[in-house]
This record gives C-alpha cells, sequence and structure tokens, in this order.
C-alpha cells in the first residue's frame, strides 16, 4: 500500500487512498504504532464521495473512528490539490460530522496554508454529550481527583471539554485529560483541551485528544477553545491559538460558522506491505 505522511502542526497522519482492508480500525492500530509501524496520531483514508468532492475517513491510533479531525482535514486538502486529485482550491469533504469546507491557499503557484469551514459549533450539553441540566456549559466547576476544574464544553464536530488554566502544565494535562476522557459524565468520551488565555487575541493549549492520548496540536480543539473562550468573555471572536509547535487563526464568524486557517506540511511517501 503506497502511503503519505503528512502533519499539521505535529498532529500527524498517514494519508492513503485505500486499498482493501477487512478493518481499517486494527490497521490504523499497526500502522500508527511509533515502534513497529509507520508512526502517526491517525489513518486518514481518501475516499469518493457521491455528495461532495472526496470523503474523508479517519482512525485514531487506537483503531476508533472520530468524526472529524481540524489537521486532517487540512492534510487531506492540501493532498488532495498537490497530488492531483483536483485542480479546484475550493473543497467539500464529506466526513462523519457533514460536509467541511476547505480552501487551498495558494500564491505564485505554491500551496500555502488552508482556511476551512468548520460549520457550526453545538453548544447544547445534550450536543456534546455531557451528563446535567439543559444548556450551554460555559466556564463551570467540574470535580475530578480531588480537585475542582473550571470548565466549559461544547461539541466542534467532535466532543471538547475546555479546561481554563492559569498556567499550562503538559503532566497537568495528561493526568487529568486522561481522567476526563473516560469520565462517565462524557458517554461518548471527550476530547480535552487545557487553556491558558493569554489575552483579547491570544490562547495557548494543550489537548489531551480521545482515542489517541497528548497530541502536538488538535484542530477541532483550537476550534472549540476559540469559542469557548468568546462564550465565557474572556476573548473576542477571532483569536491566535499557540499550539506546541505553532498556530492557528480561529474565527467565529457572524454567519455562525467557525474558520480555522493553518499549516498542512507533507513528510514522506513510501510503501508498506499490509
Amino acid at each position: 500500500m503506497r502511503f503519505t505522511k503528512m502533519h499539521g502542526l505535529g498532529n500527524d497522519f498517514i494519508l492513503v487512498e485505500p486499498a482493501q482492508a477487512e478493518d481499517y480500525g486494527l490497521l490504523s492500530a499497526r500502522l500508527c504504532d511509533r515502534h513497529t509501524g509507520i508512526g502517526a496520531d491517525g489513518l486518514v483514508l481518501v475516499m469518493p464521495s457521491d455528495e461532495a468532492d472526496f470523503r474523508m475517513r479517519i482512525f485514531n491510533a487506537d483503531g476508533s473512528e472520530p468524526e472529524m479531525c481540524g489537521n486532517a482535514i487540512r492534510c487531506f486538502a492540501k493532498y488532495a490539490y498537490g497530488h492531483g486529485l483536483t485542480d479546484k482550491t475550493d473543497l467539500t469533504v464529506e466526513t462523519l460530522a457533514g460536509i467541511i469546507k476547505p480552501r487551498i491557499m495558494t500564491a505564485d503557484g505554491t500551496i500555502g496554508g488552508v482556511r476551512v469551514d468548520m460549520g457550526d459549533p453545538r453548544l447544547n450539553r445534550a450536543d456534546i454529550p455531557m451528563a446535567g441540566p439543559e444548556g450551554p456549559v460555559v466556564n463551570e466547576p467540574f470535580a475530578i481527583d480531588g480537585e475542582t476544574l473550571a470548565i466549559s464544553g461544547l461539541r466542534m464536530g467532535v466532543p471538547h471539554m475546555i479546561v481554563w488554566e492559569e498556567t499550562l502544565s503538559v503532566p497537568r494535562m495528561e493526568r487529568l485529560g486522561a481522567l476526563m476522557e473516560v469520565d462517565p459524565a462524557f458517554p461518548q468520551r471527550t476530547n480535552v483541551n487545557f487553556a491558558e488565555v493569554l489575552n483579547r487575541d491570544e490562547i495557548a493549549v494543550r489537548t489531551w485528544e480521545r482515542g489517541v492520548g497528548p497530541t502536538l496540536a488538535c484542530g477541532t480543539g483550537a476550534c472549540a477553545t476559540g469559542v469557548a473562550a468568546s462564550m465565557a468573555g474572556f476573548t473576542g471572536k477571532t483569536v491566535t491559538v499557540h499550539l506546541a509547535l505553532g498556530d492557528l487563526l480561529i474565527e467565529w464568524g457572524e454567519d455562525g460558522h467557525v474558520y480555522m486557517t493553518g499549516p498542512a506540511e507533507e513528510v514522506f511517501t513510501g510503501c508498506i506491505d499490509i
């Protein structure tokens, strides 16, 4: 099977125009292993669609299939354009979270970043889903591991919780993120974003990703954090989200849609016996 390795700010993926496999979840777990496989956070399938330009399926490193991934969709769009699968710079991509619309940003024939219309955030607790009373989850207390956190939550294609921190700590993110992902309050499990608001225009974020663990970047998590920060009154509707290896620009537009702009990089191509 031919593959291409790509990453969005360090969140890395194996992209394939899929060969037949009986179980893509098992295949993803095998290929994503960083010691005995290729190594990645997820396996991305570039597929035809009956209702959009392309269809994207993604499988996490643990074999689970999430509805969407923001960094993966940027890599997907750049792959499709850069590998000659389309000459369109405005694409529609079918995902389990609906039709997502990435735009390839080009200048003088060179592919730059990718701007993605991520659609509407779903703000009600039941949409995340999260146990508790009806309504949005905005900067409310959440008890776990002997302490009480301040959290917000929403669904940005996939479930996200945001933990508001005075100072980011990666060991703390890894400890509490692992516990929160599988907490009974979240029947579909959840991604957990630890966020430090730097000022009205900037946020630093580190993410514990559902089905993966700690990742260097999470696109849907950056979008969710931008929306949550605006709802809590911490920022305006346009923020720069600082991740471990770079930045994403997140805009919560007047049309209610969230727009994410950031890079996608191809690392190498190869062939593996499946």
